[in-house]
């Protein structure tokens, strides 16, 4: 097991943050990226590749398709070359797809495999398979697939078959994994699929399909989406182009350092080139709603994604109501922000969040027993948490429960307590942010690992 140690408080004196940094490749993106390419007809070249745990499970399932994915040069991890093998050119596998924790390899992956001619398996570790699957594999019956889940979670088995269905779809849940996968599904569809959301979701797939999609001589709107909807129409499609892209920052990785530098006095962080796409931004919506000073500058477009610089500073900040659309906007983010809310001023409440019992882990209990540990005064919500602030934390030994988000918000707390903290199970966090403690500690941070 590998642990992270980390410095806070001595005799009431802070550390603080200071530079300009970025962060690495954003982890919903690096999936797709690999999937689209893959799908492709032609060659296409990845730049800022998040080479974490889940998105390598993504690469190596591929690689078992038939995809040839190789770096760009020697130690080039961040920069891939997909050589695609278009929509029809996949391979059967040797055996079960390892996708390890990743639920969004198993899950866009189930879409992508629903309409290939083959039968496939989708395992995975054990932590993935205690996660909900019928949320996908139900709607992807509907459309023809022959899918079996397990109890309701994986492993997955796909049998093979080349007629699936379209029709609409009318999501209980604001799900992008569950609108991608079937979108994938419906490239291999027999009339167009159409994707309902009850509100907004990540539209990454949406944005990198229409910027490959080549259509059919004579044919138009291929692809039609908005803020709670999709439509795509795969009779009007002729192929899926190969391009080069360039992977923005992940904002779910940048929100670590941009909150340490909120909360500790005298810092000041620059971070370069993050994604700022409206589904993902619900983060720095409550954080200035909290008061926090945040700067967005340069915004620029790339590769069809909004990217910005982020400056932030040390600010003084209140507690806040955080509840509807916004939620799903910062599902990931919701560890990092209950750190925060022990530092803000009155009541943080957190509601509408009810997803977070079956992310990596349930996020809800896991952030309250282990925020707890460190003297914070946070009680659960069936959807949510409620947290009184501010509180002086006290360094203790914590346990990440395998999340490596929450290893890396208990990290981030740990420099704000008194003493020395210990998080322990700090293995996970390559799962989407390598080289997250180098980071920190170009930044000043006392963070350091131990095995």
């Amino acid at each position: 097991m590998t642990w992270l140690v980390v410095k806070g408080r001595v005799g009431g004196r802070t550390g603080t943050l200071l530079g300009t940094v970025g962060v690495p490749g954003d982890k919903s993106i690096s999936h797709r990226a690999l999937m689209l390419g893959a799908l492709a007809e032609g060659t296409g070249r990845v730049e800022g590749f998040l080479p974490s745990g889940d998105c390598l499970a993504t690469l190596e399932c591929l690689r078992q398709l038939g995809i040839e994915i190789e770096h760009a040069g020697a130690g080039a991890a961040t920069t891939l070359i997909v050589r695609g093998r278009g929509m029809r050119g996949l391979r059967p596998p040797k055996g079960p797809l390892d996708c390890r924790r990743s639920g969004t390899t198993m899950r866009l992956l189930a879409g992508l495999l629903a309409g290939q001619p083959f039968d496939t398996v989708l395992a995975g570790a054990p932590q993935l398979l205690r996660r909900p699957m019928r949320r996908i594999t139900d709607p992807l019956r509907r459309m023809g697939a022959r899918i079996r889940d397990t109890d309701g979670h994986g492993p997955l088995y796909i049998d093979g078959t080349e007629r699936l269905g379209g029709g609409e779809h009318n999501l209980e849940v604001a799900s992008a994994q569950v609108k991608s996968a079937l979108l994938l599904a419906g490239l291999y569809a027999e009339e167009p699929v159409i994707v309902r959301l009850p509100g907004p979701a990540r539209d990454h797939t949406e944005r990198m399909l229409a910027a490959q999609i080549e259509p059919r001589p004579g044919a138009t709107s291929s692809l039609t989406f908005d803020a709670t909807s999709a439509r795509l129409d795969p009779t009007s499609i002729g192929r899926l182009r190969a391009i080069d892209r360039t992977v923005p920052g992940d904002i779910s990785s940048a929100a670590f350092p941009l909150v340490a530098a909120l909360l500790l006095p005298d810092s000041e962080v620059t971070l370069t080139g993050i994604g700022v796409n409206s589904t993902r931004t619900g983060l720095l919506d409550v954080l200035s709603a909290m008061g926090a000073e945040i700067s967005v500058d340069q915004v620029r477009d790339q590769g069809g994604e909004p990217v910005a610089d982020l400056t932030v500073r040390y600010s003084v900040l209140s507690g806040t109501q955080v509840a509807g659309e916004v939620v799903v906007r910062m599902i990931d983010e919701f560890p990092i922000l209950a750190v925060l809310a022990t530092q803000a001023r009155g009541t943080t409440v957190v509601r509408d969040a009810e997803e977070l019992r079956v992310k990596e882990t349930d996020r809800i209990l896991n952030v309250v027993t282990e925020l707890r540990k460190l003297g914070a005064i946070i009680e659960p919500r069936p959807d949510g948490f409620i947290v009184q602030g501010p509180t002086q934390l006290q360094g203790a030994e914590v346990d990440s429960q395998g999340d490596h988000r929450l290893a890396m918000a208990l990290g981030i707390a740990g420099l704000l307590a008194e003493g020395r903290t210990t998080v322990l199970g700090a293995e996970c966090i390559p799962d989407s942010y390598p080289g997250f403690v180098e980071t920190m500690r170009v930044l000043g941070a006392g963070m350091s690992h131990g095995i």
